[in-house]
């Protein structure tokens, strides 16, 4: 029987393998890093809200109308809305990780949140506006007081002059007091920690909640009653004062503590004072926010009206003096018109609240204009100011080193010291 030689090559058969198994094999090519967006429109998210809202709306219906007895348009909205938070979640958990899904969902809230506010917001103003347009249009509404008119009289007669200029007197004896006291506390709480800025502290929030019927008790008690004065704008203006002071405190408090620590350190290591620190480096820095804490107080205290019925009186005529007799605000005049029935008095009343949210609108953009800009940045007349007075230092600093200026001529202290002039010395020889 023939066997079958076994040859020298028959190995060689199996090199290849070995040889391709011990090449290094390439590395996948990873694709470049590609940041997240968690921001913006994006068409996937665009059908995701989309068709969570059509979802949501179909089942809300299908619930209400077949399959429960359910009923009433706020139950309906918010079974709607809920629903609509739950497929949009689920709708966006198909393609986004967990993080994603809760970025998105809080997204939409926050925005829900904003519209309902700014939809509030617009309702407030336009229906005041709206029920007040009878009475807006006339001149003397502006320009009159109601002496000479009646709760029958037409909107041609009579106005609001004695309300707008009891609100300005009022408001501006309010600021004069509240200003420097709640800065002047604030900076206090800011700059000196202690025991005593901690019950400071404590007292100011607990007069945040305090009632304005409270302090209008308080001053009525004090300055009519025991002082034995009479009603008038100055006591309705240390009402209101009270009610501000709080609110400006916090809010300025709040503001100079965002005052970054290096700005008074680095004063302070160049040797100024701690009064010079805070008038010079931390007011100016927090002023937009310090300009923001005083209209907020403005805010609250403008529209008080308990404070001022019970301090100042009510007084249909025109009073521009402040420390005698009766005085009426914007927001009591308002309280008055609308108790009456006759359409006119209720007119009268929503144009005066409508003047009212004007007059705030106006010291807020006051206070903007007065408050200027955030740290860092300057207006074109700040900008222009620096610019010449950089360029005035700069001259005087050149000028002692003009061509041709020697130092007798600049009148240097070191011309006495200075040697003579070895040329000079030869000529004289």
């Amino acid at each position: 029987m023939e066997q079958t030689p076994v040859t020298a090559n028959a190995p060689s058969a199996a090199a290849p393998s070995s040889a391709a198994a011990s090449a290094p094999v390439p590395e996948p090519v990873q694709p470049p890093d590609r940041p997240r967006r968690i921001g913006g429109v994006s068409r996937p998210g665009v059908l995701s809200l989309t068709g969570a809202a059509a979802s949501a709306l179909c089942a809300t219906v299908l619930l209400y109308g077949e399959l429960a007895p359910f009923s009433g348009a706020l139950g309906f909205t918010l079974t709607a809305y809920l629903l609509f938070l739950s497929i949009y979640a689920v709708l966006t958990g198909f393609e986004e990780d967990q993080q994603t899904v809760r970025d998105r969902v809080m997204t939409v809230v926050l925005w829900t949140a904003a519209t309902l506010l700014f939809s509030a917001l617009v309702l407030v103003v336009g229906f005041t506006a709206w029920r007040g347009r009878e009475a807006l249009p006339h001149g003397n509404f502006f320009t009159q007081d109601m002496q000479a008119a009646g709760p029958l009289d037409p909107l041609t007669i009579g106005g609001i002059a004695h309300a707008m200029v009891g609100t300005l007197v009022m408001t501006t004896i309010a600021l004069a007091i509240t200003v420097p006291l709640g800065l002047a506390c604030a900076v206090y709480l800011n700059q000196i920690p202690g025991r005593f800025s901690r019950f400071v502290r404590t007292i100011v929030e607990a007069m945040t909640a305090l009632p304005s019927i409270v302090a209008g008790l308080m001053v009525y008690a004090v300055w009519i009653l025991g002082l034995g004065m009479q009603k008038s704008g100055l006591a309705a203006g240390f009402a209101i004062s009270v009610m501000m002071l709080p609110i400006v405190i916090r809010a300025a408090d709040v503001v100079l503590r965002l005052v970054p620590g290096t700005l008074t350190e680095a004063a302070e290591a160049l040797g100024a004072p701690r009064w010079r620190t805070v008038w010079h480096v931390v007011l100016p820095t927090a002023r937009s926010g310090l300009a923001t804490a005083v209209i907020l107080g403005t805010a609250r205290g403008i529209g008080e009206t308990s404070p001022v019925l019970l301090t100042a009186g009510f007084n249909p005529v025109l009073n521009t003096d402040p420390t005698s007799g009766p005085m009426v605000s914007l927001p009591l005049a308002v309280f008055n018109f609308v108790k009456s029935p006759q359409p006119a008095m209720i007119a009268r009343g929503f144009g005066a609240a409508a003047v009212l949210m004007a007059l705030v609108l106006v010291l807020f953009v006051i206070a903007r204009v007065i408050g200027g800009r955030g740290p860092g940045h300057q207006t074109k007349r700040q900008a222009r100011r620096t610019a010449r007075a950089s360029r005035q230092d700069l001259a005087r600093f050149d000028e002692p080193h003009a061509p041709g200026l020697t130092l007798f001529e600049a009148g240097s202290p070191a011309e006495a010291s200075a040697p003579a002039d070895p040329t000079a010395s030869g000529e004289n020889d």
